[in-house]
């Protein structure tokens, strides 16, 4: 297990241990532990005494955004970009944080780019409560996202201006991968929305108006980027169908050419077949020019055809 703990007073800021941070003083104190086993559970049970309900929260394996209230404290779990590597099912990582004004206790299994954020605020002395701590988190989180979402309608822009039968394979990768890009953000960002404006409107003392004010922008920006996600993936399943159907148009073109090809080719090949059987009685058989006089006339045939399907504009696209 691994964590870090600040504690926040009159005399500045402290950084210690997480053992240290729980049994220090202080006007307000953060404990951030990150772990994948269960000496984070009892951790928070034998120094943070923390009650069951809370830990299994804090510590669950599955989860998405959502905001519980329990007395005057608030369990809130948030998603967030990470640099670790993800699943384009699951693609970003979870916070799960428990606040009382005094305290917060913040647990993740893996990296969050956000916490980085949080601790250069904290240190410099920008974050002064639980409600500051937990403003800034949201923004923090919102606001690496919003490039990341930004990307992805980039990414379609320039699928649609490249739009060509002739390069589907690679157009339709790129389409699949920011369409399952989009709903795994999507998937958690419309709940984090709702998590967030829940925060928001929760009575409890610790969280001023001006913390308040932050989240419900940060829940604003969450619920533009789902929209946005929304419109992207409706979007890539267009472009898809879009790519599907100029490549069933070029393989229709090409069949055409090739049963032109054959319709061209058929009479010809009747005419040889004919005049190349191994029989006696074939006329000509004997005569000086009847070879010449045969390809001359089965290439008038083939152009006589040709010019029919030109005129009739079978090769029109």
């Amino acid at each position: 297990m691994s964590g870090f703990g600040y504690v926040v007073s009159a005399g500045g800021v402290r950084a210690l241990e997480p053992h240290e941070a729980v049994a220090a003083h202080g006007d307000f104190i953060w404990i951030h532990l990150t772990s994948r086993d269960e000496e984070v559970q009892a951790w928070l049970r034998d120094h943070a005494r923390l009650d069951r309900f809370t830990i299994d929260a804090l510590t669950a394996l599955e989860t998405r955004p959502r905001c519980d209230q329990i007395g005057s404290a608030a369990i809130l779990n948030l998603r967030g970009m990470t640099r670790a590597t993800m699943q384009s099912s699951d693609p970003l990582a979870s916070i799960r944080l428990h606040a009382d004004g005094r305290r917060v206790y913040s647990v993740t299994r893996l990296p969050l780019d956000a916490i980085d954020a949080a601790r250069k605020a904290i240190e410099g002395g920008s974050i002064e409560d639980a409600g500051d701590l937990i403003a800034r988190l949201a923004e923090a989180i919102t606001e690496q996202l919003d490039p990341e979402v930004a990307d992805l309608g980039d990414s379609l822009d320039l699928c649609e201006q490249q739009l060509d039968a002739h390069q589907a394979f690679e157009l339709r990768r790129n389409v699949n991968i920011a369409r399952r890009t989009a709903i795994g953000y999507r998937r958690f960002l419309y709940p984090q929305r709702i998590a967030l404006e829940k925060l928001a409107a929760l009575e409890v003392g610790w969280l001023s108006d001006d913390d308040r004010l932050h989240i419900a922008a940060a829940a604003d920006r969450a619920a533009r980027m789902a929209e946005e996600l929304e419109s992207i993936r409706e979007r890539a399943a267009l472009i898809h169908e879009t790519l599907t159907d100029l490549r069933a148009e070029l393989i229709d073109q090409r069949s055409l050419l090739i049963a032109v090809v054959a319709m061209i080719f058929l009479p010809l090949t009747f005419i040889t077949g004919l005049f190349g059987m191994n029989v006696d009685g074939i006329p000509y058989q004997h005569h000086a020019g009847s070879f010449w006089a045969i390809t001359i006339f089965s290439l008038l045939i083939a152009a006589g055809v040709g010019g029919w399907f030109i005129r009739r504009h079978w090769f029109r696209n």
